[in-house]
């Protein structure tokens, strides 16, 4: 890529900036740095005194981990044509990167491993979104594995112990503290109440060994459905 490009940098820490500014002078001579913020209330004026391609934008300004994704919803709202890419040091908080993510951002980078390379900034000027680090993409792909594998075991469950979607239905709901009557006077649930305690006395015997079946309660059917990886305990929602 050798189109030229304008850059606005928001940064509040002076040494990290001066390493920015190198980093874009040396690796992406192409782009042409138009303007620096330390502070929010300094983002706006750049902006309207001349609308960058690019906007590097850390998350954390003056102590506050938040204030860089206002800054982004802001931007991508006033100002839709700019990209935004985050240049961040919030290396453990998932929650903040899926915030700034729903804000608008095209893409994050963490101030970890190789940093900031023309790759990313090349890759969201190209019009890619999504676009993230070596750091990142690991826990993205760390997590996606985790996830997929947690759907096998879960799948394999569902076949093994023959678990249908009443059956599935009634543990969910047992698992939110429903009673048997609620659970009988569901639209998705066409049985009555003695019907679900024959259902709850089948799937005891169904989960537990022979031997460890006496005594079960509900409480522990719904433990051992999660164990069994039966539930998924992150995805517990009610039916109407």
């Amino acid at each position: 890529m050798n189109n030229k490009f304008t850059v606005i940098i928001v940064e509040d820490a002076k040494l990290e900036l001066k390493g920015t500014t190198e980093i874009f002078r040396t690796e992406i001579p192409e782009a042409d740095i138009i303007g620096v913020a330390m502070s929010e209330p300094e983002v706006f004026p750049l902006l309207e005194k001349q609308t960058p391609d690019l906007l590097l934008l850390d998350l954390g300004l003056g102590g506050s981990t938040t204030v860089g994704v206002e800054i982004c919803a802001k931007v991508k709202e006033s100002y839709p044509q700019v990209k935004v890419l985050i240049f961040t040091g919030e290396l453990l908080n998932e929650e903040l990167w899926v915030d700034v993510l729903n804000a608008g951002a095209d893409g994050i980078v963490l101030k970890t491993g190789e940093l900031l390379t023309k790759y990313e900034i090349h890759n969201v000027m190209s019009g890619r979104r999504f676009v993230f680090n070596q750091p990142i993409l690991e826990k993205i792909v760390a997590r996606f594995c985790d996830s997929v594998m947690q759907d096998a075991t879960r799948r394999k469950s569902l076949i093994e112990y023959e678990i249908d979607r009443y059956d599935e239905c009634f543990l969910r709901h047992l698992a939110l503290g429903y009673t048997k009557e609620m659970i009988a006077n569901l639209r998705t649930m066409p049985f009555g109440v003695k019907s679900l305690e024959k259902r709850q006395s089948d799937l005891v015997s169904r989960l537990f060994p022979e031997n460890e079946q006496r005594g079960i309660n509900v409480t522990r059917l719904v433990v051992r459905a999660i164990e069994l990886h039966i539930l998924d305990i992150n995805n517990l929602e009610a039916d109407e």
